[in-house]
């Protein structure tokens, strides 16, 4: 590795909620840096949310949020010229990332509404444990429980 690590910059919280970790998922939304855009359709997905089902639309966030995440995936390991799968734990900073990644990818599979209701429906499946992207953390458990037997490669 040459030269040093880029040091971790630190994220200012949204300016309604006040929360880093929306303000970090905004940012995965926003394409082509348009952050006002990426604003509209977090906050309209939550008003959405506050219409339809009454609950606070940051509470269902960190429900989602929490049913989506990861706690195990796999990572592919060569050992003595065989690739192995092998299972690791995910930390935190990844989880986040990869619980993200999975939410917006769901909601913008559907097809037919505004950004902001597809996301609002796919957080408040992932708030009950369904939809694409708890199906997603689901088949990732089921792939590190599959390959257990390659987790001393670890």
């Amino acid at each position: 590795m040459r030269g040093k690590s880029a040091p971790k910059r630190s994220i200012l919280p949204d300016p309604v909620y006040n929360n880093t970790a929306l303000a970090k998922f905004m940012n995965y939304i926003m394409v082509n840096g348009k952050k006002t855009i990426a604003r509209a359709v977090v906050y309209g997905a939550f008003k959405y949310i506050e219409d339809k089902s009454g609950e606070k639309g940051l509470d269902v966030f960190d429900k989602a949020m929490r049913n989506v995440s990861p706690l195990v995936e796999v990572r592919a390991r060569r050992i003595g010229g065989a690739n192995y799968q092998v299972p690791v734990e995910v930390k935190g900073d990844r989880r986040f990332n990869l619980a993200s990644r999975w939410l917006i990818q769901a909601a913008r599979s559907r097809k037919g509404k505004p950004m902001r209701e597809k996301l609002a429906l796919e957080l408040m499946d992932a708030a009950q444990n369904q939809g694409d992207a708890v199906k997603k953390r689901q088949d990732v458990h089921r792939m590190a429980e599959s390959n257990r037997a390659f987790a001393h490669f670890a």
